[in-house]
């Protein structure tokens, strides 16, 4: 890898991702209003294996028979990448079980600790003076986004 990061070094590898693949590649995720949710441009690529639980399978999806030097943009719909929305997965919390202080407000995102010790995202969509409803679904499952996704190499 170069002294800079922003500047990728790209493999001479032919080989394209399929699955059980190596791979080392930059990646952004943006909602449909551009705001940056997540990027690894500008920092160091990420580096992973297709089918070891890094990228959820429909984001994995989106990268099979891209090849060293592809730098793709796509649209997705957030429920194909995540998951559909599971009605199930929102409950509804008592107050006082949420930190002190805590004041939710519709569209907050937060960390939860599982009873198993790890950690998953619910975000708020109302609350009332004893109760916060939260969503457990991924937070971008009802978004449209848009993915850039440039790989560098592929093992």
């Amino acid at each position: 890898m170069n002294a800079d990061a922003r500047q990728p070094v790209l493999s001479n590898n032919t080989a394209k991702i399929g699955p059980g693949s190596q791979v080392c590649l930059h990646l952004a995720v943006y909602l449909e209003d551009g705001t940056e949710v997540l990027s690894s441009f500008g920092d160091e690529p990420m580096r992973f294996r297709i089918g070891d639980g890094t990228l959820a399978p429909g984001f994995e999806s989106l990268l099979i028979d891209l090849a060293p030097g592809a730098d793709e943009q796509m649209l997705a719909d957030g429920s194909a990448l995540f998951g559909a929305h599971d009605a199930g997965l929102v409950h509804r919390v008592p107050l006082s079980d949420m930190p002190e202080g805590f004041a939710p407000e519709p569209g907050q995102v937060v960390q939860f600790q599982t009873p198993g010790g790890q950690e998953t995202a619910g975000t708020v969509l109302s609350a009332d003076l004893t109760e916060v409803e939260i969503d457990f679904n991924h937070p971008l499952a009802h978004r449209g986004l848009r993915i850039r996704a440039q790989v560098l190499d592929v093992f």
